[in-house]
Protein backbone atom coordinates (compact mmCIF):
# COMPACT_ATOMS: atom_id res chain seq x y z
CA UNK A 1 0.00 0.00 0.00
CA UNK A 2 1.47 3.74 -0.66
CA UNK A 3 0.28 7.25 -1.11
CA UNK A 4 -0.69 9.37 -4.34
CA UNK A 5 -0.45 13.01 -4.65
CA UNK A 6 -3.33 13.78 -7.37
CA UNK A 7 -2.25 17.27 -9.02
CA UNK A 8 -5.73 18.83 -11.01
CA UNK A 9 -9.10 18.51 -10.30
CA UNK A 10 -10.88 18.73 -13.40
CA UNK A 11 -13.21 15.15 -15.12
CA UNK A 12 -10.04 13.16 -15.60
CA UNK A 13 -9.14 13.81 -11.95
CA UNK A 14 -12.30 13.02 -11.13
CA UNK A 15 -12.09 9.60 -12.54
CA UNK A 16 -8.94 8.51 -11.28
CA UNK A 17 -9.55 9.48 -7.91
CA UNK A 18 -12.58 7.37 -7.84
CA UNK A 19 -10.34 4.42 -9.26
CA UNK A 20 -7.57 5.00 -6.47
CA UNK A 21 -10.51 4.37 -4.30
CA UNK A 22 -11.95 1.47 -5.69
CA UNK A 23 -7.99 0.01 -5.38
CA UNK A 24 -7.24 0.83 -1.83
CA UNK A 25 -5.41 -2.26 -1.34
CA UNK A 26 -2.53 -0.37 -3.57
CA UNK A 27 -3.44 3.63 -2.84
CA UNK A 28 -3.96 3.49 0.78
CA UNK A 29 -3.79 7.24 0.66
CA UNK A 30 -4.48 9.89 -1.80
CA UNK A 31 -3.96 13.33 -1.27
CA UNK A 32 -6.06 15.82 -4.21
CA UNK A 33 -4.50 19.43 -4.53
CA UNK A 34 -5.59 22.16 -6.81
CA UNK A 35 -5.42 25.48 -7.57
CA UNK A 36 -9.41 25.49 -6.18
CA UNK A 37 -9.52 23.58 -3.02
CA UNK A 38 -13.03 23.79 -3.00
CA UNK A 39 -13.43 21.24 -5.60
CA UNK A 40 -10.68 18.80 -4.15
CA UNK A 41 -13.25 19.32 -0.31
CA UNK A 42 -16.10 18.55 -2.73
CA UNK A 43 -14.67 14.75 -4.22
CA UNK A 44 -13.59 14.43 -0.63
CA UNK A 45 -16.36 14.78 0.61
CA UNK A 46 -18.50 12.27 -1.54
CA UNK A 47 -15.57 9.45 -1.48
CA UNK A 48 -14.09 10.38 2.15
CA UNK A 49 -14.94 7.09 4.44
CA UNK A 50 -13.55 4.41 2.47
CA UNK A 51 -10.55 2.52 2.73
CA UNK A 52 -8.61 4.85 1.26
CA UNK A 53 -7.99 7.79 3.41
CA UNK A 54 -8.23 11.31 1.36
CA UNK A 55 -7.13 14.89 2.17
CA UNK A 56 -6.88 18.08 0.34
CA UNK A 57 -4.76 20.51 -0.42
CA UNK A 58 -4.66 24.23 -2.10
CA UNK A 59 -1.33 24.33 -4.71
CA UNK A 60 -0.57 26.73 -7.76
CA UNK A 61 1.55 24.13 -10.22
CA UNK A 62 3.50 26.86 -12.07
CA UNK A 63 5.27 26.96 -8.62
CA UNK A 64 8.23 24.19 -8.22
CA UNK A 65 8.59 25.44 -4.57
CA UNK A 66 5.15 24.93 -3.47
CA UNK A 67 5.18 21.77 -5.26
CA UNK A 68 8.42 20.95 -3.12
CA UNK A 69 7.13 21.87 -0.04
CA UNK A 70 3.82 19.96 -0.80
CA UNK A 71 5.35 16.56 -1.84
CA UNK A 72 7.21 17.10 0.92
CA UNK A 73 4.96 17.40 3.72
CA UNK A 74 2.89 14.64 2.26
CA UNK A 75 5.27 12.50 1.56
CA UNK A 76 3.69 10.65 -1.43
CA UNK A 77 5.25 7.46 -3.24
CA UNK A 78 4.10 8.85 -6.97
CA UNK A 79 2.72 11.99 -8.10
CA UNK A 80 -0.03 11.81 -10.38
CA UNK A 81 -0.36 14.89 -13.05
CA UNK A 82 -3.78 15.46 -14.23
CA UNK A 83 -3.06 19.10 -14.11
CA UNK A 84 -2.38 21.26 -17.28
CA UNK A 85 0.20 20.50 -20.15
CA UNK A 86 1.55 24.14 -19.40
CA UNK A 87 2.62 22.49 -15.84
CA UNK A 88 4.29 18.79 -16.98
CA UNK A 89 7.79 20.43 -16.09
CA UNK A 90 7.64 22.08 -12.93
CA UNK A 91 5.92 19.40 -11.59
CA UNK A 92 8.65 16.90 -13.09
CA UNK A 93 10.96 19.10 -11.28
CA UNK A 94 9.40 19.14 -8.01
CA UNK A 95 9.65 15.12 -8.39
CA UNK A 96 13.46 15.03 -8.99
CA UNK A 97 13.98 17.70 -6.29
CA UNK A 98 12.15 15.46 -3.83
CA UNK A 99 13.18 12.06 -5.44
CA UNK A 100 9.15 10.95 -6.14
CA UNK A 101 7.90 8.88 -9.15
CA UNK A 102 5.92 10.58 -11.72
CA UNK A 103 2.99 9.71 -13.96
CA UNK A 104 1.29 12.12 -16.65
CA UNK A 105 -1.69 11.73 -19.03
CA UNK A 106 -0.46 14.71 -21.85
CA UNK A 107 3.48 15.86 -22.84
CA UNK A 108 4.24 19.22 -22.54
CA UNK A 109 3.16 22.51 -24.62
CA UNK A 110 4.36 25.82 -24.12
CA UNK A 111 1.73 28.03 -22.79
CA UNK A 112 2.60 30.99 -25.39
CA UNK A 113 3.14 28.33 -28.43
CA UNK A 114 0.74 26.11 -29.78
CA UNK A 115 3.08 23.17 -30.03
CA UNK A 116 3.61 20.63 -28.02
CA UNK A 117 6.20 17.07 -28.41
CA UNK A 118 8.27 15.02 -26.37
CA UNK A 119 11.52 16.47 -26.37
CA UNK A 120 11.13 18.49 -23.33
CA UNK A 121 10.43 16.09 -21.26
CA UNK A 122 12.55 13.61 -22.33
CA UNK A 123 15.72 15.37 -21.69
CA UNK A 124 14.73 14.87 -17.99
CA UNK A 125 15.67 11.42 -18.73
CA UNK A 126 18.92 11.81 -16.83
CA UNK A 127 18.12 13.77 -13.84
CA UNK A 128 15.22 11.03 -13.18
CA UNK A 129 17.85 8.34 -14.04
CA UNK A 130 20.43 9.28 -11.34
CA UNK A 131 17.41 10.48 -8.96
CA UNK A 132 16.42 6.74 -8.65
CA UNK A 133 13.19 7.28 -9.70
CA UNK A 134 10.56 6.72 -12.63
CA UNK A 135 8.52 9.01 -14.87
CA UNK A 136 6.29 7.90 -16.55
CA UNK A 137 4.66 9.84 -19.55
CA UNK A 138 1.29 9.32 -21.67
CA UNK A 139 -0.58 7.17 -18.97
CA UNK A 140 -3.83 8.22 -20.20
CA UNK A 141 -5.77 6.49 -23.47
CA UNK A 142 -4.50 7.98 -26.15
CA UNK A 143 -1.59 8.60 -25.75
CA UNK A 144 -1.75 5.87 -23.29
CA UNK A 145 -3.28 3.03 -23.87
CA UNK A 146 -3.20 3.09 -27.77
CA UNK A 147 0.72 2.71 -27.33
CA UNK A 148 0.32 -0.65 -24.99
CA UNK A 149 -1.63 -1.37 -27.56
CA UNK A 150 0.63 -1.30 -30.25
CA UNK A 151 3.46 -3.07 -27.84
CA UNK A 152 1.22 -5.91 -27.20
CA UNK A 153 0.34 -6.27 -30.79
CA UNK A 154 4.14 -5.97 -31.38
CA UNK A 155 4.89 -8.77 -29.09
CA UNK A 156 1.93 -10.94 -29.22
CA UNK A 157 1.07 -11.08 -33.10
CA UNK A 158 3.88 -9.41 -35.08
CA UNK A 159 7.81 -9.88 -36.29
CA UNK A 160 7.66 -6.53 -37.84
CA UNK A 161 4.69 -3.54 -37.52
CA UNK A 162 4.62 -1.49 -41.02
CA UNK A 163 1.45 0.32 -40.27
CA UNK A 164 -0.76 1.84 -37.42
CA UNK A 165 -3.39 4.17 -37.69
CA UNK A 166 -4.61 5.22 -34.10
CA UNK A 167 -8.61 6.12 -34.62
CA UNK A 168 -10.58 7.62 -31.98
CA UNK A 169 -14.11 8.25 -32.07
CA UNK A 170 -16.25 10.04 -29.74
CA UNK A 171 -20.06 8.57 -31.09
CA UNK A 172 -21.41 10.30 -27.83
CA UNK A 173 -23.87 13.67 -28.08
CA UNK A 174 -24.18 16.33 -24.94
CA UNK A 175 -26.66 17.89 -26.50
CA UNK A 176 -25.01 21.38 -26.77
CA UNK A 177 -24.69 23.32 -29.84
CA UNK A 178 -20.91 23.73 -29.17
CA UNK A 179 -19.10 21.97 -26.41
CA UNK A 180 -15.54 20.21 -25.86
CA UNK A 181 -14.81 16.95 -24.18
CA UNK A 182 -11.98 17.70 -22.57
CA UNK A 183 -10.24 21.24 -21.78
CA UNK A 184 -11.38 23.74 -24.35
CA UNK A 185 -8.15 25.66 -24.39
CA UNK A 186 -5.97 22.31 -25.43
CA UNK A 187 -8.84 20.43 -27.38
CA UNK A 188 -9.17 23.40 -29.57
CA UNK A 189 -5.37 24.10 -29.55
CA UNK A 190 -4.55 20.70 -30.67
CA UNK A 191 -7.54 20.96 -33.57
CA UNK A 192 -6.60 24.00 -35.03
CA UNK A 193 -2.68 23.06 -35.34
CA UNK A 194 -1.83 21.89 -38.51
CA UNK A 195 -1.62 17.88 -39.13
CA UNK A 196 1.67 15.74 -38.87
CA UNK A 197 1.76 11.85 -39.96
CA UNK A 198 5.24 9.82 -39.69
CA UNK A 199 6.42 8.02 -42.93
CA UNK A 200 9.40 6.38 -43.90
CA UNK A 201 11.49 8.07 -41.47
CA UNK A 202 9.98 11.69 -41.83
CA UNK A 203 7.09 13.80 -40.95
CA UNK A 204 4.44 14.70 -43.67
CA UNK A 205 2.70 18.29 -42.55
CA UNK A 206 -1.19 18.65 -43.77
CA UNK A 207 -3.15 21.54 -42.96
CA UNK A 208 -5.33 21.32 -40.40
CA UNK A 209 -8.54 18.93 -41.01
CA UNK A 210 -7.28 18.79 -44.31
CA UNK A 211 -7.46 14.50 -44.64
CA UNK A 212 -10.72 13.21 -44.19
CA UNK A 213 -11.83 9.44 -44.16
CA UNK A 214 -15.06 7.68 -43.25
CA UNK A 215 -15.05 4.77 -40.93
CA UNK A 216 -17.92 2.57 -39.46
CA UNK A 217 -17.21 2.11 -35.48
CA UNK A 218 -18.20 -1.31 -33.74
CA UNK A 219 -20.88 0.42 -31.21
CA UNK A 220 -21.34 3.52 -32.85
CA UNK A 221 -21.27 3.25 -36.59
CA UNK A 222 -20.32 4.90 -39.43
CA UNK A 223 -18.52 8.58 -38.57
CA UNK A 224 -16.18 11.14 -40.63
CA UNK A 225 -12.86 11.09 -39.19
CA UNK A 226 -9.58 13.70 -39.47
CA UNK A 227 -5.87 13.19 -39.40
CA UNK A 228 -4.28 15.09 -36.37
CA UNK A 229 -1.05 15.01 -35.19
CA UNK A 230 -1.18 13.48 -31.52
CA UNK A 231 2.19 13.11 -29.07
CA UNK A 232 1.90 9.35 -29.09
CA UNK A 233 2.62 9.14 -32.77
CA UNK A 234 6.52 10.69 -31.83
CA UNK A 235 6.79 8.44 -29.17
CA UNK A 236 6.14 5.44 -31.23
CA UNK A 237 8.05 6.11 -34.25
CA UNK A 238 11.16 6.25 -31.68
CA UNK A 239 10.26 2.96 -29.50
CA UNK A 240 8.28 0.77 -32.62
CA UNK A 241 11.27 -0.71 -34.81
CA UNK A 242 10.69 -1.12 -38.44
CA UNK A 243 7.55 0.91 -38.54
CA UNK A 244 6.77 2.64 -42.14
CA UNK A 245 3.60 4.85 -41.29
CA UNK A 246 1.55 5.68 -38.13
CA UNK A 247 -1.59 8.02 -38.49
CA UNK A 248 -3.93 9.29 -35.89
CA UNK A 249 -7.60 10.02 -36.46
CA UNK A 250 -10.09 11.82 -34.67
CA UNK A 251 -13.85 12.32 -35.72
CA UNK A 252 -15.53 15.18 -35.78
CA UNK A 253 -19.37 15.77 -35.92
CA UNK A 254 -20.21 18.43 -38.94
CA UNK A 255 -22.19 21.05 -36.20
CA UNK A 256 -18.14 21.04 -34.12
CA UNK A 257 -16.61 21.76 -37.14
CA UNK A 258 -18.81 24.68 -38.44
CA UNK A 259 -18.99 26.43 -34.95
CA UNK A 260 -15.09 26.15 -34.99
CA UNK A 261 -14.45 27.65 -38.46
CA UNK A 262 -16.92 30.66 -36.95
CA UNK A 263 -14.58 30.82 -34.06
CA UNK A 264 -11.56 30.74 -35.78
CA UNK A 265 -13.14 33.27 -38.51
CA UNK A 266 -13.78 35.97 -35.71
CA UNK A 267 -10.45 35.31 -33.58
CA UNK A 268 -11.62 33.66 -30.73
CA UNK A 269 -9.57 31.10 -31.06
CA UNK A 270 -6.35 32.83 -31.05
CA UNK A 271 -3.52 32.51 -28.13
CA UNK A 272 -2.24 35.79 -28.73
CA UNK A 273 -3.22 38.59 -25.96
CA UNK A 274 -5.29 41.65 -26.83
CA UNK A 275 -6.47 44.80 -25.13
CA UNK A 276 -10.06 44.73 -24.33
CA UNK A 277 -11.54 47.17 -21.58
CA UNK A 278 -8.09 48.37 -20.08
CA UNK A 279 -6.73 44.83 -19.72
CA UNK A 280 -4.93 41.92 -22.01
CA UNK A 281 -6.79 39.18 -22.73
CA UNK A 282 -5.99 36.06 -24.75
CA UNK A 283 -9.52 35.02 -26.84
CA UNK A 284 -9.21 31.31 -26.41
CA UNK A 285 -8.67 31.34 -22.64
CA UNK A 286 -11.52 33.51 -22.67
CA UNK A 287 -14.03 31.10 -24.77
CA UNK A 288 -12.90 28.75 -22.81
CA UNK A 289 -14.46 30.66 -19.75
CA UNK A 290 -17.75 30.90 -21.72
CA UNK A 291 -17.91 26.90 -23.02
CA UNK A 292 -19.29 24.44 -21.24
CA UNK A 293 -17.19 22.98 -18.60
CA UNK A 294 -16.14 19.46 -19.91
CA UNK A 295 -16.50 18.33 -16.06
CA UNK A 296 -20.43 18.96 -16.61
CA UNK A 297 -21.21 17.05 -19.43
CA UNK A 298 -21.59 13.81 -17.60
CA UNK A 299 -25.27 14.32 -16.97
CA UNK A 300 -26.29 14.93 -20.39
CA UNK A 301 -24.25 12.84 -22.77
CA UNK A 302 -24.86 9.84 -24.19
CA UNK A 303 -23.46 7.59 -26.70
CA UNK A 304 -20.18 5.80 -26.92
CA UNK A 305 -16.71 6.15 -27.29
CA UNK A 306 -14.48 3.48 -29.82
CA UNK A 307 -10.63 4.09 -29.51
CA UNK A 308 -8.34 1.45 -30.90
CA UNK A 309 -5.67 0.79 -33.18
CA UNK A 310 -5.14 -1.10 -36.86
CA UNK A 311 -2.23 -2.37 -37.27
CA UNK A 312 -0.47 -4.13 -40.04
CA UNK A 313 2.49 -6.01 -40.54
CA UNK A 314 4.26 -9.13 -40.65
CA UNK A 315 4.54 -12.81 -38.60
CA UNK A 316 6.45 -15.54 -39.76
CA UNK A 317 6.89 -13.92 -43.50
CA UNK A 318 3.03 -13.81 -43.77
CA UNK A 319 0.91 -10.30 -43.97
CA UNK A 320 -1.33 -9.83 -40.77
CA UNK A 321 -4.20 -6.99 -40.41
CA UNK A 322 -4.91 -6.50 -36.65
CA UNK A 323 -7.34 -4.05 -35.07
CA UNK A 324 -7.56 -3.85 -30.83
CA UNK A 325 -9.73 -0.85 -29.22
CA UNK A 326 -12.05 -0.17 -26.64
CA UNK A 327 -15.18 1.04 -26.32
CA UNK A 328 -16.87 3.02 -23.30
CA UNK A 329 -20.82 4.25 -22.37
CA UNK A 330 -21.22 7.64 -21.12
CA UNK A 331 -23.64 6.66 -19.03
CA UNK A 332 -22.05 3.85 -17.40
CA UNK A 333 -18.94 5.97 -16.72
CA UNK A 334 -21.24 9.20 -15.46
CA UNK A 335 -23.31 6.37 -13.33
CA UNK A 336 -20.20 5.00 -11.92
CA UNK A 337 -17.79 7.98 -11.33
CA UNK A 338 -19.87 11.25 -12.54
CA UNK A 339 -18.09 11.58 -15.61
CA UNK A 340 -18.26 11.45 -19.43
CA UNK A 341 -16.24 8.56 -21.57
CA UNK A 342 -14.11 11.30 -22.25
CA UNK A 343 -12.81 11.91 -19.01
CA UNK A 344 -13.14 8.30 -18.28
CA UNK A 345 -10.81 6.88 -20.90
CA UNK A 346 -7.79 9.04 -19.46
CA UNK A 347 -8.23 8.62 -15.85
CA UNK A 348 -8.32 4.86 -15.81
CA UNK A 349 -5.36 4.05 -17.68
CA UNK A 350 -3.61 6.87 -14.80
CA UNK A 351 -4.37 5.09 -12.44
CA UNK A 352 -3.03 1.74 -13.83
CA UNK A 353 -0.05 3.70 -14.67
CA UNK A 354 0.83 4.96 -11.03
CA UNK A 355 -0.39 1.65 -9.74
CA UNK A 356 2.20 -0.25 -11.69
CA UNK A 357 4.93 1.81 -10.85
CA UNK A 358 4.34 2.16 -7.16
CA UNK A 359 3.74 -1.86 -7.49
CA UNK A 360 7.15 -2.33 -9.20
CA UNK A 361 6.01 -4.04 -12.20
CA UNK A 362 6.85 -0.89 -14.26
CA UNK A 363 9.40 1.00 -12.51
CA UNK A 364 12.99 2.19 -13.47
CA UNK A 365 14.63 5.31 -13.12
CA UNK A 366 14.75 7.69 -16.37
CA UNK A 367 11.42 9.10 -18.07
CA UNK A 368 9.76 6.47 -20.41
CA UNK A 369 6.67 5.94 -22.61
CA UNK A 370 4.25 3.26 -21.80
CA UNK A 371 4.89 1.22 -24.90
CA UNK A 372 8.74 0.70 -23.49
CA UNK A 373 7.44 -1.67 -20.84
CA UNK A 374 5.86 -5.09 -20.80
CA UNK A 375 2.20 -4.48 -21.86
CA UNK A 376 0.62 -7.58 -20.28
CA UNK A 377 -0.24 -6.48 -16.43
CA UNK A 378 -1.39 -3.13 -18.15
CA UNK A 379 -3.72 -5.36 -20.94
CA UNK A 380 -5.10 -7.40 -17.85
CA UNK A 381 -5.77 -4.01 -15.68
CA UNK A 382 -7.75 -2.67 -18.31
CA UNK A 383 -10.48 -5.54 -18.25
CA UNK A 384 -10.28 -5.51 -14.37
CA UNK A 385 -11.09 -1.66 -13.78
CA UNK A 386 -13.33 -0.64 -16.57
CA UNK A 387 -11.80 -0.71 -19.76
CA UNK A 388 -12.24 -3.90 -21.40
CA UNK A 389 -10.85 -4.63 -25.38
CA UNK A 390 -11.23 -6.56 -27.67
CA UNK A 391 -9.35 -7.48 -31.35
CA UNK A 392 -9.98 -8.97 -34.65
CA UNK A 393 -7.78 -10.20 -36.88
CA UNK A 394 -9.66 -8.92 -40.37
CA UNK A 395 -10.54 -5.07 -39.77
CA UNK A 396 -11.77 -2.58 -42.00
CA UNK A 397 -8.87 -0.85 -43.30
CA UNK A 398 -7.69 3.26 -43.64
CA UNK A 399 -6.80 4.23 -46.88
Amino acid sequence: MGKALIIGCGGVARVTIHKCCQNSSVFSEICIASRTVNKCNEIKMKLGGGNTKITTAQIDADNAKELIALINSFGPDIVINLALPYQDLTIMDACVSTKTHYVDTANYEPKDNAKFEYSWQWAYHERFRQAGITALLGSGFDPGVTGVFSAWAQKRYFDEIHYIDILDCNGGDHGYPFATNFNPEINIREVTAKGRYWENGNWIETEPMEIKREYSFDGVGKRDMYLLYHEELESLAKNIPNVKRIRFFMTFGQSYLTHLKCLQNVGMTSIEPIEFGGREIVPLQFLKAVLPDPAGLGPRTVGKTNIGCVVQGVKDGKPVKYYVYNICDHQQCFRETGAQAVSYTTGVPAMIGAMLVMNGTWRKPGVYNVEEFEPEPFMNALNQWGLPWKESFSPELVD
